[in-house]
C-alpha cells in the first residue's frame, strides 16, 4: 500500500507512515442529541502527538455508556472538558502502535512501532504524589480518554499517553480484544481497589445489571475469586447468560416493585409499603445465600432507580460500591440503615494502570473472558450506541470494527501489513 493523504476504512498504510487525514465519527456541540443524530462520519486531521504520547492505529473499539453521554451532551458536553471544537468518542480500543513520542517509554513494556496493544482509558499527569506512590485515580488531572479528551477510538488513529498501553492478548481476535477493557478494569477496581472491603472467597456479591458489560465482567471476577455472584437482570434469558458466566444465581427485578427514589421517611404509609417490597427483594437474596445472609458487596451502577435498595440490602459492615448512574444521578437512601449498620458507600472511577494490567492478565490467562456479544461494522457505530441508550442492546460487551478488514483476525500480519 503506497503513501497517500487519506486511506479508506480498513485500508492499512505502510507501517509507521502517518497520513495527514483520517476518517472519524465526530460529535459537534451544536448537534448534541441521540447517537444516530449526533455521531457523524467526517474526515479530520490526524492528531499530532506530544513527547510522552503514542499514536495508535485503531483496529477495533468498544461501546460504553459514556459514548451515549457524549452524544447527548449530558450531563455536560465533553467539549467543555477539553475545549476542542469537536469530540471523537470511544474509550476502548485494540490497535497497533504507529508512532512513538520522543519521550514515550515504559519500564514494564518496551514498546515499539508495530506492537499490538490495548488502550486503557485512565489519563493522569504522571508527576504528582498521587501518580508517584499514591493512587493515580486521585490525580487532579485525571481524565477519561475518549470522554474528557477529544480524540477517542472511533477514528482510524487516536493519541494516548504511553502509560495507557497494555499488551493485546495474542489468543484473542481483534474484536474480542477491543471490547472489554473499560468495564473490566472498572469492575476490577470496584471489587479489589477499596480495602478493607476487597473481594474474598465465599463472599456474596450482588451484581446489578448482571448481563451488561460491567455486570458480565464483575460476575466472572467474583467467580474467579471463589466468591458468589448474584446477578440482577430484567428477564430469564439474561439470567441464563449470567449463569453461563459463572453466577451462583440470578434475580429477575421485574418481579419486584421497589425501584426509584426513596419515599419520604415521614410518610408512614408510602414508606412502609416501600420497605415491605424491599424486604421481598431481600428475601429473594436470602433464598440464595441463606436466611439472614446479606451481600458483603453490592456492585452498583444503575444509580437512581436502585440505590436505595442497595443501601437496604447490603450486609452490616458491608459496602455499596458504585461507578455510574445510568438511570439518574440523584441518589437517595435511608441514612439510618447506613450509619446504624455501619455500611460503607464507596464511589469508584475506572482504574489505575496497575489494576488495569492485573485485570488484563486475568483475561490473558483465561480466568475471565471478554464476554463479547455482538460485533458492529464501522457504519453501525451510532446504531450500537443508540441501542445501548434505549437498553435494547445484547448481553455482554459489544465490539466495533474500525480498521479491521474482517472478523476473526488476531494480529497485524492478519490485517494485511
Amino acid at each position: 500500500m503506497g503513501e497517500k493523504e487519506l486511506y479508506a476504512i480498513g485500508e492499512i498504510p505502510p507501517l509507521g507512515y502517518v497520513p495527514k487525514k483520517m476518517h472519524a465519527y465526530v460529535i459537534h456541540p451544536e448537534h448534541h442529541g441521540p447517537p444516530l443524530q449526533s455521531m457523524k462520519p467526517e474526515v479530520v486531521d490526524v492528531p499530532d502527538i506530544g513527547p510522552d504520547e503514542v499514536l495508535v492505529q485503531v483496529v477495533t473499539a468498544g461501546v460504553n455508556f459514556n459514548g451515549v453521554w457524549a452524544s447527548l451532551g449530558q450531563p455536560a458536553s465533553p467539549t467543555r472538558f477539553h475545549k476542542h471544537p469537536f469530540h471523537i468518542a470511544g474509550s476502548d480500543a485494540a490497535g497497533v502502535i504507529w508512532k512513538l513520542g520522543s519521550a514515550a517509554k515504559s519500564a514494564t513494556y518496551p514498546w515499539k512501532v508495530g506492537d499490538e496493544v490495548l488502550i486503557h482509558c485512565g489519563m493522569t499527569c504522571g508527576q504528582c504524589p498521587y501518580c508517584n506512590g499514591g493512587d493515580p485515580m486521585l490525580c487532579r488531572e485525571q481524565k477519561i480518554w475518549g470522554y474528557e479528551s477529544p480524540y477517542g477510538s472511533f477514528a482510524q488513529f487516536t493519541k494516548v499517553q504511553v502509560q495507557q498501553l497494555l499488551p493485546k492478548p495474542a489468543n484473542l481476535t481483534w474484536e474480542e480484544s477491543g471490547c472489554y477493557m473499560l468495564v473490566h478494569a472498572t469492575a476490577w477496581r470496584m471489587l479489589y481497589g477499596h480495602p478493607p472491603h476487597t473481594l474474598q472467597p465465599e463472599m456474596n456479591v450482588l451484581v446489578w445489571g448482571g448481563s451488561g458489560g460491567l455486570g458480565s465482567m464483575a460476575t466472572q471476577i467474583v467467580r474467579a475469586a471463589g466468591a458468589n455472584a448474584i446477578a440482577v437482570v430484567s428477564n430469564e434469558e439474561r439470567g441464563k447468560w449470567c449463569l453461563d458466566l459463572g453466577a451462583k444465581a440470578y434475580i429477575n427485578r421485574k418481579n419486584f416493585n421497589c425501584w426509584g427514589q426513596l419515599p419520604p421517611v415521614s410518610d408512614q404509609a408510602a414508606y412502609g409499603a416501600y420497605v415491605k417490597e424491599v424486604r421481598k427483594f431481600g428475601a429473594a437474596i436470602w433464598e440464595i445465600t441463606g436466611k439472614g445472609v446479606d451481600p458483603d458487596i453490592v456492585f452498583e451502577h444503575p444509580g437512581a432507580q436502585t440505590f436505595p435498595v442497595s443501601c437496604f440490602v447490603a450486609n452490616r459492615g458491608g459496602m455499596v460500591v458504585f461507578c455510574a448512574g445510568t438511570t439518574g444521578f440523584n441518589l437517595s437512601f435511608d441514612a439510618s440503615y447506613v450509619w446504624m449498620r455501619q455500611k460503607r458507600i464507596q464511589g469508584s472511577h475506572f482504574a489505575t494502570l496497575y489494576q488495569a494490567d492485573a485485570a488484563n492478565k486475568a483475561i490473558m490467562d483465561g480466568r475471565v473472558k471478554p464476554a463479547m456479544s455482538e460485533v458492529f461494522e464501522w457504519e453501525r457505530i451510532p446504531e450500537a450506541h443508540d441501542r445501548m441508550m434505549n437498553n435494547v442492546h445484547p448481553s455482554g460487551n459489544m465490539a466495533l470494527m474500525v480498521q479491521a478488514p474482517r472478523r476473526g483476525l488476531k494480529s497485524l500480519a492478519d490485517i494485511g501489513n
